[in-house]
């Protein structure tokens, strides 16, 4: 699956598996409204884990329910579970598997994994930073992660979006993840 097999990926994360804890983190996006600002959003429903080998490989993987959309509008967020959209009755989960991770330097790494969103599945590359490990007063090992990127929604068959006079999209192709995550070591 993933591989970086000959240096280990950095001291924060150590041999094991480490879940995702979702009190503490958060799956987000943003997207261009009139092409004048973003509409941001987020996930409250989803969980993950990373598993990293003794021999430094790492794997990820995530699904988030699609039906637990929020951007704080509950219309726009019916419209978004919606066939237009999500179609959460028909797709009920997003998923991301990593293939592979690339270490960048100070605790960065390049994430390449395969997503699926509405029933399909495509590589997206990631940009991660480990932001370090701490012991929370329970004595679980917490670690903390960025991971941000940008797909495009078309690739997913999220093609809606009416044009503007103007010949621009009323919503943005290009879709900015933001997650946050707070994962505790297992064991």
């Amino acid at each position: 699956m993933s591989s970086i097999e000959a240096t280990r990926p950095s001291a924060a994360l150590s041999c094991g598996t480490w879940t995702i804890d979702p009190a503490h983190s958060c799956v987000g996006f943003r997207v261009t409204h009139l092409g004048l600002t973003d509409v941001r959003g987020r996930f409250a429903d989803f969980c993950g884990s990373l598993v990293v080998t003794a021999k430094g490989a790492i794997d990820a993987e995530g699904t988030v329910t699609a039906v637990s959309i929020d951007t704080g509008q509950p219309q726009r967020d019916d419209h978004l579970r919606g066939p237009e959209f999500l179609d959460a009755a028909t797709h009920p989960q997003i998923s991301f598997r990593s293939t592979m991770f690339e270490p960048l330097g100070q605790g960065t790494f390049r994430v390449t994994g395969d997503l699926t969103i509405h029933g399909v599945t495509r590589e997206v590359a990631l940009d991660a930073e480990i932001s370090g490990t701490e012991q929370d007063p329970w004595g679980n090992t917490r670690v903390g992660l960025a991971v941000s990127g940008k797909i495009d929604r078309a690739d997913y068959g999220l093609d809606y979006g009416p044009l503007l006079e103007s010949g621009g999209l009323l919503i943005g192709r290009t879709i900015t993840l933001s997650i946050d995550i707070s994962a505790v070591r297992q064991g």
